[in-house]
Protein backbone atom coordinates (compact mmCIF):
# COMPACT_ATOMS: atom_id res chain seq x y z
CA UNK A 1 0.00 0.00 0.00
CA UNK A 2 0.87 3.58 -0.58
CA UNK A 3 -0.13 6.50 1.83
CA UNK A 4 0.07 10.15 0.46
CA UNK A 5 0.76 12.44 3.73
CA UNK A 6 2.25 15.41 4.49
CA UNK A 7 3.98 15.72 8.75
CA UNK A 8 1.38 18.86 9.52
CA UNK A 9 -1.66 17.52 8.28
CA UNK A 10 -3.96 16.61 11.69
CA UNK A 11 -5.85 14.27 9.02
CA UNK A 12 -2.51 12.06 7.78
CA UNK A 13 -1.12 12.01 11.57
CA UNK A 14 -4.80 9.88 12.20
CA UNK A 15 -3.86 7.59 9.45
CA UNK A 16 -0.55 7.04 10.85
CA UNK A 17 -1.26 6.51 14.50
CA UNK A 18 -4.18 3.95 13.64
CA UNK A 19 -1.42 2.31 11.21
CA UNK A 20 0.99 1.94 14.10
CA UNK A 21 -1.65 0.61 16.78
CA UNK A 22 -3.39 -1.85 14.03
CA UNK A 23 0.59 -2.86 13.24
CA UNK A 24 0.37 -2.35 9.57
CA UNK A 25 2.94 0.50 9.59
CA UNK A 26 5.32 -2.46 7.56
CA UNK A 27 2.63 -3.14 4.43
CA UNK A 28 2.61 0.82 3.92
CA UNK A 29 5.12 3.47 1.95
CA UNK A 30 4.60 6.52 2.82
CA UNK A 31 4.98 9.12 -0.04
CA UNK A 32 5.79 12.30 1.62
CA UNK A 33 4.19 15.33 -0.58
CA UNK A 34 2.94 19.17 -0.38
CA UNK A 35 -0.65 19.12 -1.17
CA UNK A 36 -0.63 22.51 -2.17
CA UNK A 37 2.05 21.78 -4.78
CA UNK A 38 -0.15 20.04 -7.24
CA UNK A 39 2.17 16.92 -6.63
CA UNK A 40 1.69 15.10 -9.93
CA UNK A 41 1.46 11.32 -7.85
CA UNK A 42 -0.93 12.71 -5.76
CA UNK A 43 -3.21 14.37 -7.99
CA UNK A 44 -3.21 10.89 -10.12
CA UNK A 45 -3.70 9.00 -6.86
CA UNK A 46 -6.45 11.80 -5.60
CA UNK A 47 -7.95 14.43 -8.34
CA UNK A 48 -8.89 16.34 -5.22
CA UNK A 49 -5.61 17.06 -4.55
CA UNK A 50 -5.98 16.17 -0.64
CA UNK A 51 -4.29 14.27 1.84
CA UNK A 52 -4.24 11.47 3.51
CA UNK A 53 -4.91 9.30 0.00
CA UNK A 54 -4.42 5.55 0.46
CA UNK A 55 -3.54 3.60 -2.20
CA UNK A 56 -4.72 -0.56 -1.35
CA UNK A 57 -3.02 -3.38 -2.73
CA UNK A 58 -5.65 -3.56 -5.64
CA UNK A 59 -5.05 -0.43 -6.93
CA UNK A 60 -8.19 1.63 -5.06
CA UNK A 61 -7.37 4.92 -3.77
CA UNK A 62 -9.08 5.74 -0.59
CA UNK A 63 -9.46 9.68 0.85
CA UNK A 64 -10.96 10.72 4.05
CA UNK A 65 -8.84 9.53 7.01
CA UNK A 66 -11.82 8.41 9.14
CA UNK A 67 -13.08 5.91 5.66
CA UNK A 68 -9.70 4.89 5.75
CA UNK A 69 -9.21 4.32 9.66
CA UNK A 70 -12.29 1.95 9.14
CA UNK A 71 -10.72 -0.08 5.84
CA UNK A 72 -7.28 -0.44 8.05
CA UNK A 73 -9.34 -1.84 10.70
CA UNK A 74 -10.71 -4.48 8.67
CA UNK A 75 -7.17 -5.96 7.61
CA UNK A 76 -5.54 -8.34 9.58
CA UNK A 77 -1.53 -7.55 10.27
CA UNK A 78 -0.90 -11.28 11.01
CA UNK A 79 -1.22 -9.96 14.86
CA UNK A 80 -3.94 -9.71 16.95
CA UNK A 81 -5.20 -5.92 17.86
CA UNK A 82 -7.87 -4.12 19.46
CA UNK A 83 -10.15 -3.19 17.10
CA UNK A 84 -10.47 0.83 16.84
CA UNK A 85 -14.16 0.80 15.96
CA UNK A 86 -14.95 -1.90 18.71
CA UNK A 87 -18.53 -2.85 18.44
CA UNK A 88 -19.48 -2.67 21.65
CA UNK A 89 -20.70 0.03 21.95
CA UNK A 90 -20.16 1.29 18.84
CA UNK A 91 -22.37 4.43 18.88
CA UNK A 92 -20.49 5.88 21.94
CA UNK A 93 -17.14 5.52 19.46
CA UNK A 94 -18.39 6.98 16.48
CA UNK A 95 -20.01 9.92 18.65
CA UNK A 96 -16.30 11.00 19.80
CA UNK A 97 -14.88 10.17 16.45
CA UNK A 98 -17.28 12.67 15.84
CA UNK A 99 -16.35 15.53 18.11
CA UNK A 100 -12.84 14.89 17.41
CA UNK A 101 -13.56 15.32 13.24
CA UNK A 102 -15.77 18.33 14.38
CA UNK A 103 -12.71 20.23 16.73
CA UNK A 104 -9.91 19.19 13.85
CA UNK A 105 -11.88 20.72 10.90
CA UNK A 106 -12.47 23.95 12.48
CA UNK A 107 -8.78 24.39 13.62
CA UNK A 108 -7.78 23.18 10.44
CA UNK A 109 -9.81 25.89 8.54
CA UNK A 110 -9.07 28.84 10.87
CA UNK A 111 -5.42 27.56 9.68
CA UNK A 112 -6.10 27.49 6.49
CA UNK A 113 -8.02 30.70 6.39
CA UNK A 114 -5.03 32.61 8.67
CA UNK A 115 -2.46 31.27 5.40
CA UNK A 116 -4.17 32.57 2.63
CA UNK A 117 -6.60 35.99 3.84
CA UNK A 118 -4.39 36.58 7.04
CA UNK A 119 -5.59 36.91 10.56
CA UNK A 120 -7.88 38.92 9.90
CA UNK A 121 -10.18 36.20 8.71
CA UNK A 122 -10.64 35.57 12.25
CA UNK A 123 -12.74 38.40 12.85
CA UNK A 124 -15.09 37.50 9.66
CA UNK A 125 -18.38 35.83 10.28
CA UNK A 126 -17.19 32.18 9.55
CA UNK A 127 -14.32 32.78 11.69
CA UNK A 128 -16.06 33.93 14.85
CA UNK A 129 -18.22 30.66 14.13
CA UNK A 130 -15.34 28.27 13.98
CA UNK A 131 -13.86 29.99 17.38
CA UNK A 132 -17.00 29.50 19.09
CA UNK A 133 -17.38 25.95 18.06
CA UNK A 134 -14.20 25.44 18.99
CA UNK A 135 -14.61 26.50 22.66
CA UNK A 136 -18.07 24.55 23.08
CA UNK A 137 -16.49 21.17 21.67
CA UNK A 138 -13.77 22.03 24.34
CA UNK A 139 -16.22 22.31 26.79
CA UNK A 140 -18.06 19.35 25.97
CA UNK A 141 -15.17 17.35 25.69
CA UNK A 142 -13.74 18.35 28.93
CA UNK A 143 -16.95 17.52 30.26
CA UNK A 144 -17.08 13.80 28.88
CA UNK A 145 -13.66 12.70 29.20
CA UNK A 146 -12.32 14.84 32.26
CA UNK A 147 -11.65 12.38 34.98
CA UNK A 148 -11.31 9.27 32.67
CA UNK A 149 -9.20 6.93 33.13
CA UNK A 150 -6.37 5.62 30.28
CA UNK A 151 -7.55 2.83 28.98
CA UNK A 152 -4.60 0.11 27.48
CA UNK A 153 -6.53 -0.13 24.43
CA UNK A 154 -7.72 2.90 22.44
CA UNK A 155 -10.18 3.61 19.61
CA UNK A 156 -11.07 5.54 16.95
CA UNK A 157 -12.77 8.53 19.01
CA UNK A 158 -9.99 8.85 21.21
CA UNK A 159 -7.32 8.92 17.92
CA UNK A 160 -9.18 11.93 16.47
CA UNK A 161 -9.57 13.45 19.34
CA UNK A 162 -6.31 13.24 21.04
CA UNK A 163 -4.73 14.28 17.43
CA UNK A 164 -7.35 17.10 17.24
CA UNK A 165 -5.93 18.70 20.57
CA UNK A 166 -2.68 18.22 19.93
CA UNK A 167 -3.31 19.87 16.72
CA UNK A 168 -4.65 22.77 18.24
CA UNK A 169 -1.66 23.56 20.73
CA UNK A 170 0.22 23.03 17.64
CA UNK A 171 -0.73 25.73 14.88
CA UNK A 172 -3.21 27.45 17.72
CA UNK A 173 -1.03 27.82 20.82
CA UNK A 174 -3.11 30.89 21.81
CA UNK A 175 -5.94 29.34 22.51
CA UNK A 176 -4.38 27.79 25.61
CA UNK A 177 -7.22 24.64 26.12
CA UNK A 178 -4.52 23.00 28.63
CA UNK A 179 -5.02 25.79 30.87
CA UNK A 180 -8.83 26.52 30.81
CA UNK A 181 -8.99 22.60 30.74
CA UNK A 182 -7.16 20.79 33.21
CA UNK A 183 -9.22 17.36 33.17
CA UNK A 184 -9.23 17.03 29.42
CA UNK A 185 -5.28 17.83 29.50
CA UNK A 186 -4.84 15.37 31.73
CA UNK A 187 -7.14 12.73 29.92
CA UNK A 188 -4.96 13.08 26.46
CA UNK A 189 -1.39 13.38 28.20
CA UNK A 190 -2.84 9.78 29.09
CA UNK A 191 -3.46 8.73 25.19
CA UNK A 192 -0.49 10.85 23.43
CA UNK A 193 1.94 8.75 25.61
CA UNK A 194 1.42 6.17 23.57
CA UNK A 195 4.39 4.94 21.24
CA UNK A 196 1.89 5.43 17.91
CA UNK A 197 1.89 9.67 19.05
CA UNK A 198 5.45 10.01 20.23
CA UNK A 199 6.29 8.40 16.58
CA UNK A 200 4.11 10.58 14.89
CA UNK A 201 4.66 13.52 16.80
CA UNK A 202 4.00 17.39 14.51
CA UNK A 203 7.20 18.55 12.90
Amino acid sequence: MELYLNATSPYARLVRIVLLEKGLMETVTLKWCDPWADDADLLKANPAGRIPALVTEEGTTLSESMLIAMYLDSLDSGTPTPPILPTNPLSDVLHLAGLGQNLMDAAFTTVIARKHHGNESDESVLGQRRARAMQRLLNQLNSELGGKPTATSIHLGDIAIAVALEYLAFRLPEIRWKEEHAQLAAWHAGVTARTSFVQTAFA
